[in-house]
């Protein structure tokens, strides 16, 4: 089975052609960071429009590739929520359209599905061993950080362990890159200099690291961040550094001891991350490490299945369309994701 996938749910314009068993035919992103940079994240009505224009494009790059027409294709899968809903719409139409001109089935896909999913996809001739389900995923973005225990390919297969209470992990590293003057996205910046700073150098008091709960906080410690910044003033090179080092190690602890917790609580043998903060350096060394100790298997993406991506869109569609599911013309784009959430937002006890 070949499936075309489309992926528009924020700030990135995919495409691509993926087989049921997850090989990659190809995979064509267009990224919109520079459209955004300026303004220090994502602006909704320029990312529709870009979407908008370079849709058609990408879509066309994505067949070229992988060397298939439209007639080839089994199915159409794409992006229909959670994210931007202008954004999302874009894609959705398009499929539509190419669904119904080729005749082919539609199927509407989560976007954390497609992220919890990515692991199993297979780029170029490495092999990489899949976990087996049950795993425990750490699904970690700019928009998204829960965990979640995971006994199949399908929505109703996947149960949220925990998840934070505010700012998702990807978000507090933007937010701090734009504390310290190192422009958007914050993220790749603060690992690349975390490489040449003391972790040790600054104390940052790590967010519900002790209480046993798997549920997580990251808003205050871009607090933290922002009072040492005031204090401090303008930071030196090799202070920014140090900075960057001590709150990612701050952040990919809490992470990494959640997922090994959650997995052990659940008495499951397989982690898995994924998301946009799965492609940070430390996250991936910590959690291979630590899993290594306890006597866990960890599953870390390709960098390229970390991103948004529209090849574990058409991953996840591929399952939707295997057992017989479809989807109708009237599919809509919505912000709400089809994963029940279990953590409340906000202070206090639960």
């Amino acid at each position: 089975m070949l499936i075309l996938g489309l992926e528009s749910s924020c700030d990135e314009t995919g495409a691509a052609l993926v087989q049921e068993d997850g090989v990659v035919l190809s995979d064509v992103v267009h990224s919109q960071v520079r459209l955004h940079a300026e303004y220090g994240g994502v602006v909704p009505e320029l990312a529709s429009r870009d979407h908008a224009k370079n849709v058609v494009p990408v879509v066309r790059e994505a067949l070229a590739r992988a060397k298939v027409t439209l007639a080839q294709i089994d199915g159409v899968a794409v992006t229909h929520r959670p994210g931007l809903v202008g954004a999302l719409l874009v894609g959705v139409q398009v499929a539509k359209g190419i669904a119904w001109a080729a005749g082919k089935p539609l199927v509407g896909v989560d976007h954390l599905m497609g992220h919890l999913l990515a692991i199993f996809l297979r780029r170029g001739d490495g092999v990489r061993e899949a976990p087996s389900f049950p795993f425990v995923a750490l699904l970690a973005s700019g928009g998204h950080t829960a965990l979640y225990r995971v006994d199949g390919p399908s929505a109703d297969a996947v149960r949220e362990l925990g998840a934070t209470r505010d700012d998702a992990a990807g978000e507090a590293f933007d937010k701090v890159g734009k504390l310290l003057g190192l422009g958007y996205p914050g993220g790749p910046v603060i690992d690349r200099l975390a490489t040449t700073g003391r972790a040790q150098a600054f104390e940052l008091t790590a967010p519900m690291a002790h209480d046993g709960s798997l549920e997580m906080s990251f808003s205050g410690l871009k607090t933290q961040v922002a009072e040492l910044v005031r204090l401090r003033g303008p930071l030196s090179v090799g202070d920014t550094a140090d900075l960057c080092a001590s709150f990612q190690r701050t952040v990919t602890g809490v992470l990494t001891k959640k997922l090994i917790a959650a997995a052990e609580r659940e008495n499951v043998e397989h982690v898995v991350i994924g998301g946009g903060v799965a492609a940070n350096r430390e996250l991936r060394e910590r959690v291979i490490g630590e899993a290594t100790k306890r006597g866990l298997r960890a599953h870390v993406p390709d960098l390229a299945s970390c991103t948004d991506n529209a090849a574990m869109i058409a991953y996840a569609g591929a399952h939707r369309i295997a057992a017989g599911e479809r989807d109708g013309w009237d599919l809509i784009a919505t912000s709400q994701s089809v994963l029940n959430a279990s953590t409340r937002k906000g202070r206090g006890k639960r």
